[in-house]
């Protein structure tokens, strides 16, 4: 079973999302050459998953999609950010993201990494906004500098080693997965719970969630990176095994890992089965999110 193309619930909060962001960058009044790498950066087809992630568990817990908007903007573009340094050539050396040239490759290696500087100051400026109190600012500003942290951590454990050493191959892995792409996406979910001025059992639910869906999430890259088309991918594919990087897939096998997937996109939905409020949009977004071929 897959399911190429996103629920319908996605793409309508990707187009909201994508207004909100060409706003953002407008108001930043920029060099034109940076704003155009900017927007080259963020305005360039991506799935929008973790904003929508944090409108949809905003509202999965009794708040509204508007209440979470700044939070979700500051998550895109944190994402935003780490694939730009991400594609650069000291890093992954991708020529190619989201069916596009990547930016260093349109605008030049000094510009990419420039513009990817830009977005993490804007992206936590949007945290301040006035529709949160001061309580909600301090904990969304902890929540995303954790997370980004963490991201960077896992990049570093992905990249360049240095994994703790008494942990076993699959810790190991979790470990990476976790940081890497896990904890921005567990904090996408927490960001729109606070916003929403979540009970802290509701808040330790949505942490649940967003923790399985994280890693469940990065398991399936991995997949689709061992299995998919690079033209329906929009990147290439192949390239961790050609790295010699560490996979799911490489390390328990394919089967372990669809395997580990259907466990994770359980917990999720157990989780989500505790909260009082309407979530089967999420319940939806889960079950694509585990059989996505892109």
């Amino acid at each position: 079973m897959t399911f190429p193309n996103p629920p319908a619930e996605l793409l309508e909060v990707a187009k909201i999302i994508e207004i909100e962001l060409e706003s953002c960058l407008i108001e930043q009044q920029l060099p034109p050459h940076l704003a155009e790498a900017a927007r080259y950066a963020v305005m360039n087809g991506g799935k929008r998953v973790r904003p929508a992630l944090t409108l949809l568990c905003c509202e999965a817990v009794g708040g509204s999609r508007r209440q979470a908007m700044h939070a979700a903007l500051a998550v895109e573009l944190v994402h935003c950010f780490s694939l730009v340094h991400d594609d650069l050539p000291s890093i992954d050396n991708d020529d190619l993201r989201r069916g596009k040239p990547t930016l260093h490759i349109k605008s030049g290696e000094a510009m990419a990494v420039l513009a990817g500087d830009l977005l993490l100051p804007v992206a936590f400026s949007q945290l301040i906004a006035e529709e949160y109190t001061c309580d909600q600012q301090a904990t969304l500003t902890k929540l995303l500098a954790k997370a980004t942290s963490d991201m960077v951590i896992g990049q570093v454990y992905d990249t360049l080693g240095g994994l703790p050493e008494h942990l076993e191959p699959l810790e190991q892995l979790e470990e990476i997965h976790r940081n890497k792409t896990g904890a921005l996406i567990c904090c996408s979910c927490q960001m729109g719970a606070v916003c929403g001025n979540v009970s802290s059992e509701a808040y330790e639910a949505i942490s649940s969630f967003g923790s399985a869906i994280g890693l469940m999430f990065q398991i399936v890259d991995d997949l689709i990176d061992l299995h998919g088309n690079a033209a329906l991918v929009g990147k290439a594919t192949g390239k961790d095994a050609e790295a010699g990087k560490t996979t799911y897939p490489g390390t328990i096998g394919v089967e372990a890992s669809k395997k580990s997937v259907r466990e994770l996109q359980k917990q999720a939905d157990n989780a989500l089965q505790s909260l009082n409020f309407d979530t089967e949009t999420l319940a939806s977004f889960n079950l694509w999110m585990a059989h996505r071929t892109r």
